[in-house]
């Protein structure tokens, strides 16, 4: 069946006497050193239940075939669906399930199970004595309960699952009763188009200041708008384990359900018109109520209007009440949080937001804490301790406040750093399971909490586990990943006894999990899944650390083909990037990574390579800094150059990159990237940009990082655009994008006008465009076939490239 597919690739050969306009071929292969390591299994993912007893095993999908892709798809409203199931089209899929028991060790099969699995979403109940899971198939979407005492699994309801919002099911506290959104169009049809439309589609704004991104997939006309109102809408509905199902209110379309802590009541968020052709489906006007379990609503908590005209900046934010969630420590509070500057970063003010809080029956609400900076998050303790954070993109300010839920006057700083500087994350405090089966801070009983962070430090990530004094604000180091590997705290078994489980992998090791007590070296294995890609195990990492000329420390991680030795002589060299904002220049120099990580081989990455004897520069980093009042772009081209520079010319003091032999490569951002490097230098051979964006006039209120408008910086925008300088372009490039890119800012129109910008200056391009893929690429074909056209052009005009000048080019 593949063999027949056809892809539609658009390519030109710029030579001096020739040129071709396009061809078709079928999806190709790459050769087996590549394409075994892309159909290499996949290491189970694993998920610990509340009460620590158990480890759910969880197989991963294999890349979805392209007829898979190919199927019907609704985008509508920023969505994507699949209207034959009621559920998103894209989705990751576990297709296997076992669980080991922590205690003695050991696995166990499930009895029960559909024999094809695709499992979307799984749940431990509150009391970890059973999981409820989602399962997919081509016509519907099921609701199943595995029981871990008989190990055995069941559908529990004959109702169809909408999942098309995401969030469709929860458990209630009881343990034995699920909410879930169930498909509501009994008695209706989906809405067919009339060929023939009833009028023009007119959008108008009377004087009011709406900037927004660039998004896809938005409501063009009222048939999308119908068709979005018949496949969201949802009824939602409860069923007991025991037996039983009813009916929570009227259908609607809900933006997410969220039963209380103590499962007698639900926050609903519902979407309401009028909807908007210009942003996506989480800006639609919105109802926030709380309603108890037979749908009748307890209280209106707030009406939120439609967000299409938000201030510009990336702390802008609405007016008026967002983020209400329950309060996770407490039977049945919501709290919620309230702008004080009009959602507007550019408005001078003391008080950016507060945080209000309302318990049942929610006839009055207080204020929780007072916030000089943006609301970015809330954990609860219990009645006397919560943490708040706050942050502030501009300065890149970052705060951790401590506060008394119960006397609410004052707040404690406890951490007050810049988001930028790694070295100093004091990572996050370590959680435990409550009575609700909610996630709370763990507080000891000597008035401490345990921290987990990644332990960024100058010689590369060291993950830990400390335990901070909340009172004397003391850290004090429990333990510590050393080398030669790469351990991180996966979850605490017993906090009070210093129990925990790890990661641990190194260069040679897959990640696998250990279980660790404080102050023993002795570790105990649970898993031994095997290395995926025994031919790399081999593969020479190294982390490079240099200078860029101004002084900017740098760092990538190098790779080297299995037996290369220095006497082998310099190699063709991959170099691949994604450039990174900072407004501190010692912050942007600080090592990212670690030496000892395993080697991970997702579709997208540069490695694959190592086994063509190329040599790797992954990783590599590009801080564009822009210290004090100076924005990072304003001198973008000519840090991004240097740093590129600098990593070439460090691999070539050491011997092993061939500097006439070097390509860029990126995706996203790196693409954009490649664009840059290769019309502003004559660092390279050749480029690969994948789903880029090259044109900054397409996306006119803001990119990236970069908050200014293009109204408010033209220069910046025009020459940091590859477009602009497609006839500086002299060394070969391959553009690939995914046909249904639905990323904000890299839609395919991007790289078609560049593509044409290329052709109609001369130069030696390539365009590949994948049907149905989106910005990540999913299908196994389109992915085989993306690595058949850079090892390809790899060959062509890196390993193997024509002197300049020489005969032919």
């Amino acid at each position: 069946m593949k063999n027949k597919l056809i892809l539609n690739i658009w390519m030109v050969v710029a030579l001096v006497t020739s040129a071709k306009a396009q061809e078709n071929i079928t999806y190709q292969r790459p050769v087996a050193a590549i394409a075994d390591l892309v159909e290499a299994p996949l290491t189970p993912a694993i998920s610990i239940s509340p009460d620590k007893n158990w480890m759910a095993l969880l197989d991963r999908s294999d890349y979805p075939s392209i007829e898979e892709l190919s199927r019907p798809e609704l985008r509508i409203a920023g969505l994507r669906i699949n209207p034959d199931n009621f559920g998103p089209s894209r989705n990751n899929f576990f297709v296997g399930v076992k669980f080991k028991n922590l205690k003695d060790k050991k696995d166990y099969a499930i009895t029960g199970l559909p024999a094809s699995l695709q499992i979307s979403q799984a749940a431990f109940s509150p009391d970890s004595k059973k999981v409820a899971v989602l399962n997919t198939t081509p016509t519907q979407i099921e609701l199943w309960v595995i029981d871990l005492a008989t190990l055995a699994a069941r559908k529990i309801t004959n109702q169809k699952i909408n999942a098309t919002m995401g969030n469709a099911m929860s458990w209630l506290s009881d343990s034995q009763t699920l909410v879930f959104l169930a498909v509501a169009t009994e008695g209706k049809t989906m809405p067919i188009k009339n060929r023939v439309p009833a009028g023009p589609v007119i959008e108008e704004n009377l004087g009011k200041r709406a900037p927004n991104r660039t998004y896809q997939d938005l409501l063009k006309n009222a048939h999308d708008e119908a068709l979005f109102d018949y496949f969201t809408t949802a009824q939602l509905m409860k069923v007991s384990l025991t037996g039983g199902e009813s009916k929570i209110g009227a259908p609607a379309i809900y933006l997410s359900q969220s039963p209380s802590p103590d499962g007698q009541a639900i926050l609903a968020k519902t979407i309401q018109r009028p909807y908007s052709y210009i942003v996506p489906a989480n800006a639609f006007p919105q109802k926030i109520d709380v309603v108890d379990l037979n749908g009748s609503v307890i209280k209106n908590l707030a009406n939120i209007p439609l967000a299409d005209n938000l201030p510009l900046g990336f702390n802008a934010t609405i007016k008026g009440p967002r983020s209400h969630a329950w309060r996770a420590d407490a039977p049945n509070t919501v709290y919620w949080v309230e702008a004080q500057d009009g959602g507007d970063p550019k408005v001078k003010a003391d008080i950016r937001d507060k945080v209000m809080m309302s318990v049942a029956p929610f006839t009055a609400s207080t204020e929780l804490v007072s916030l000089p900076l943006r609301y970015a998050g809330l954990l609860w303790g219990d009645a006397n301790q919560a943490w708040v954070f706050e942050n502030w993109w501009t300065d890149r300010k970052e705060r951790t406040y401590m506060i008394n839920p119960s006397q609410p006057s004052n707040k404690k700083v406890l951490f007050d750093r810049s988001s930028e500087d790694a070295y100093s994350d004091p990572g996050n405090p370590v959680t435990k399971s409550n009575a609700f089966g909610r996630q709370v801070i763990h507080i000891n009983k000597d008035n401490s909490v345990l921290m987990t962070g990644q332990g960024s430090s100058p010689e590369g990530d060291r993950p830990f586990l400390d335990k901070l004094d909340l009172k004397t604000g003391k850290s004090t180091r429990l333990w510590r990943s050393e080398a030669p590997y790469f351990e991180y705290v996966v979850n605490m078994l017993d906090p009070v006894k210093g129990v925990f489980i790890t990661s641990r992998e190194s260069l040679t090791d897959n990640p696998n999990y250990f279980v660790r007590t404080i102050g023993s070296k002795n570790i105990t294995q649970l898993t031994a899944f095997p290395h995926p890609y025994p031919q790399i195990k081999d593969v020479k990492k190294q982390v490079l650390k240099y200078k860029r000329d101004d002084g900017v420390d740098l760092s990538a991680d190098l790779y080297l083909p299995p037996g290369y030795k220095k006497e082998d002589g310099p190699l063709p060299t991959f170099f691949w990037a994604y450039p990174e904002e900072f407004k501190s220049k010692s912050n942007a120099g600080q090592v990212k990574g670690s030496p000892y990580t395993f080697t991970r081989l997702g579709w997208g990455t540069p490695i694959y390579w190592v086994t063509r004897g190329y040599a790797i520069l992954d990783n590599a980093s590009i801080p564009i800094v822009g210290e004090g009042n100076q924005e990072p772009n304003d001198t973008y081209i000519q840090q991004l150059v240097a740093s590129a520079k600098a990593a070439i010319d460090y691999g070539a003091s050491m011997g092993v990159v061939d500097p006439k032999r070097v390509a860029a490569g990126g995706h996203s951002y790196g693409a954009f990237m490649t664009g840059n490097l290769l019309a502003h230098s004559d660092l390279f051979a050749a480029g690969i940009a994948r789903s880029g964006a090259y044109n900054r006039t397409l996306t006119p209120f803001g990119f990236q990082s970069e908050e200014r408008t293009y109204w408010e910086a033209p220069k910046v925008y025009y020459d940091m655009s590859p477009f602009s300088f497609a006839d500086k372009i002299k060394e070969p490039i391959l553009l690939i994008h995914g046909e249904a890119d639905n990323n904000t800012g890299t839609f395919p129109i991007q790289s078609e006008r560049f593509y044409n910008a290329l052709k109609g200056h001369g130069a030696t391009a390539r365009f590949v465009l994948l049907p149905f893929e989106s910005h990540g690429y999913r299908a196994k074909e389109s992915v085989l076939h993306m690595l058949w056209e850079m090892d390809q052009w790899l060959d062509k005009y890196v390993k193997n490239a024509k002197p300049v000048n020489a005969p032919g080019q």
